[in-house]
């Protein structure tokens, strides 16, 4: 599960963030998609002229397995030194399949089923761009995975399903879009990752956006609207945007993005910055129907007194304040009501996002500010 983080945990997070170069984001200075094209120029690989600009890197297709050794291993979950894949991690408990580098990788054979072979997943699939590099090679969105469920994914896009048609392992599963609340807009096929990663693979496609926005208006996939600017359909853009702020930056991604910096010279800035989300697509719509149904409200906010109100006509079965950062800063499981009222107190000043979640695993996110 993602961790929970301390005052202490708090400090070693910055101490990760304190990896980006002096200088790496000093022309990141606009909003909307002004943003967006500054964040390109700082994250590509061609001279903008910038102060202290790094040109990212291609170390090509076969490179990935080289990257893959500093960036995707188990020091989280197992912590055991193994292949860290999306699609078959079991952040609960034991993991279905286990793989070591070097062991197993695939080699035209196998894949028949889960745990035989793994193989490179382009979370934006190749064909999108032809297999053309440098996408085809960039570890910001090319990641270890289980050659089977790769395959089973194949070139569908993210999305959320009430209707299974597969499912694999470690719950990740495929099926019809749930064509209501956040995903509203989309009946299509879809792969669903699990909860645990479902932000990991937002900010990746994001990248994605950002990096290559000279090329993608060309670029034909169900989860584009054949432009440069917002890049996706509404309906997908509110499921990444959604995904973003529903699990936030982990340890994991802090990691995997300054191990892949050494290697590609390039950061994916919403992992640095995930409040830039925000700023370049503008926020989450919030209208899945728990909330309606929940009769969710929040008081006083902005609160100046250090404590917020939280009133919900169903049972909540966790809180979380998340920062502006996108670091869980407080967590509280299975927390205690008066009349259907929940309190937070002692909240220190700032803005933040509230992430109610039901028995049921329904959720929704609420902005706060603290004065």
């Amino acid at each position: 599960m993602k961790k929970i983080y301390t005052i202490f945990s708090i400090l070693s997070v910055v101490v990760g963030f304190a990896q980006i170069p002096a200088g790496y984001y000093n022309t990141a200075t606009g909003t909307g998609y002004t943003l967006k094209t500054q964040l390109k120029k700082i994250i590509d690989d061609v001279n903008d002229g910038i102060p202290s600009e790094h040109l990212a890197i291609d170390r090509t297709y076969a490179g990935l397995y080289v990257t893959y050794t500093t960036s995707d291993i188990d020091l989280y979950y197992e912590n055991n030194g193994t292949m860290l894949d999306m699609y078959t991690e079991n952040p609960t408990g034991p993991d279905n399949c286990e793989y070591t580098y070097g062991v197993n990788q695939d080699d035209g054979t196998g894949g028949t089923s889960e745990c035989q072979k793994y193989n490179r997943e382009h979370i934006i699939p190749q064909s999108v761009f032809s297999a053309a590099t440098p996408m085809y090679s960039d570890a910001h969105f090319v990641v270890p995975s289980d050659k089977y469920v790769n395959a089973q994914r194949g070139d569908f896009p993210f999305g959320r399903t009430a209707a299974p048609t597969n499912t694999y392992s470690n719950g990740s599963r495929r099926g019809p879009n749930l064509n209501s609340g956040y995903s509203a807009g989309y009946s299509g096929t879809i792969f669903e990752p699990i909860n645990e990663f479902k932000g990991d693979i937002a900010r990746m496609i994001l990248y994605f956006a950002t990096r290559y926005e000279d090329n993608v208006a060309s670029w034909s996939y169900p989860m584009f609207n054949g432009t440069s600017t917002q890049v996706f359909t509404n309906t997908h853009l509110e499921i990444l945007k959604q995904w973003h702020l529903l699990d936030p930056v982990s340890q994991r991604e802090i990691d995997r993005n300054n191990a892949i910096f050494a290697r590609q010279n390039n950061r994916n800035p919403f992992i640095d910055h995930p409040e830039w989300v925000e700023v370049i697509w503008g926020p989450t719509l919030g209208t899945d129907s728990f909330e309606a149904t929940a009769n969710i409200s929040i008081y006083p906010n902005p609160t100046s007194n250090n404590l917020i109100n939280i009133s919900s006509d169903v049972e909540l079965n966790e809180i979380e304040l998340i920062s502006i950062n996108g670091q869980i800063v407080q967590k509280i499981s299975r927390p205690n009501s008066i009349q259907n009222v929940y309190r937070l107190e002692n909240l220190p000043q700032g803005f933040y996002f509230v992430k109610l979640s039901s028995a049921d695993n329904q959720t929704v996110t609420k902005k706060i500010l603290v004065n």
